[in-house]
């Protein structure tokens, strides 16, 4: 004779139906749990330790440390600079008043300025654009830029490296040196005001040994533009390249 089923007791029903919504609840506590810290504050610098994984850091009055190896989603700061350290990934890099520097290895998304220099070490991966308006840009030995390199009032230079899109400048002179690449070179006219007085210093732009330019090279004001004589460059609009050898091109 077969044994009599016995049903759970209500208390045990209940219980199963729970528990899904409690396994739910755990996974969610625990997710929170880990999520990266974000931090902001208005006065005073922010440091992201080193190996340790951020969401955001912002401030209005300091300067952001990222330490290396650090991972950081972005870093926003108003008057102060933003520095980098090697090896470290940030997803965005900003401020105002303040420059940016990049150690050697940096992972980073973009980087934007305005009145400061950009600062690249080598073996960097930049998967969009570099830009500023007040201040200059180098970029060092292997790394890469996959968009562009942009300033109005400040001088780019290209150690070895790669800026797959424009390099751009309206007041600056321009370096591809140690087979730099880009992928195209644009020197703007300058927007001149009644105030703009005195001898202006034409911009100097300089093709160096063994670069390569993939894109036209537009030039909208007049410029000093010297080629290598082992440079690939393609057309050029605005200017006569003067051809070189050596390690210096003429002054």
């Amino acid at each position: 004779m077969p044994a009599p089923s016995r049903r759970p007791h209500p208390r045990s029903r209940r219980s199963l139906r729970l528990a899904p919504a409690l396994g739910l609840l755990l996974a969610a506590g625990l997710a929170l749990a880990e999520a990266p810290r974000s931090e902001s504050k208005v006065f005073g610098a922010l440091n992201a330790e080193a190996g340790v994984e951020y969401g955001s850091l912002s401030t209005v009055n300091g300067g952001i440390t990222v330490q290396a190896g650090a991972r950081v989603r972005g870093a926003e700061t108003v008057n102060g600079g933003i520095s980098l350290g090697e090896g470290a990934e940030v997803g965005k890099a900003e401020t105002v008043n303040g420059g940016i520097t990049l150690a050697n290895r940096v992972r980073l998304g973009q980087a934007e300025t305005v009145n400061g220099g950009i600062r690249i070490g080598e073996a960097c991966e930049i998967d969009g654009s570099v830009e500023t308006v007040n201040g200059g840009i180098r970029i060092g030995q292997g790394s890469r830029v996959g968009r562009n390199a942009d300033t109005v009032n400040g001088a780019i230079t290209l150690e070895g490296a790669v800026v797959r899109g424009r390099v751009r400048t309206v007041n600056g002179d321009i370096l591809l040196d140690k087979g730099a690449e880009a992928g195209s070179i644009q020197v703007e006219k300058p927007n001149r005001g009644w105030w703009n007085w005195g001898t202006e210093t034409l911009p100097r732009v300089v093709i160096g040994r063994d670069a390569r330019v993939h894109g036209p090279m537009v030039f909208e004001r007049e410029v000093r533009l010297f080629v290598h004589a082992s440079a690939r460059i393609g057309e050029v609009q605005g200017a006569t390249p003067v051809r070189y050898e050596g390690d210096e091109a003429p002054l």
